[in-house]
């Protein structure tokens, strides 16, 4: 059963619509359509961001295609992306 979405092909991080426990399967299907999984590394609250894949310390994480803040560690894939691990990062929009 799905408990995860990707959103957007550039997102590096995606999103559960259910609570998921610690070393169980997040299951998604890719933008192609494709069924995939990968264990959670961490619990992962309903509604919240997941690692889509490695991201290292000051890499920006990027949900919707957009950027929406920077690693403040490194995050593994399967793991819970949130305040703890995320600093803001304002750009210059001009």
């Amino acid at each position: 059963m799905i408990n995860a979405l990707v959103i957007h092909e550039k997102d590096n991080v995606f999103v559960s619509i259910e609570h998921i426990e610690k070393n169980s399967n997040i299951n998604y299907k890719s933008l192609d359509g494709k069924s995939m999984s990968l264990i959670a590394k961490t619990d992962i609250p309903i509604y919240h961001k997941i690692a889509l894949r490695d991201v290292k310390k000051d890499d920006f994480l990027i949900k919707y295609g957009e950027h929406i803040g920077v690693a403040s560690t490194d995050i593994l894939m399967g793991e819970h992306v949130h305040e703890h691990n995320i600093e803001s990062k304002r750009e210059c929009l001009r």
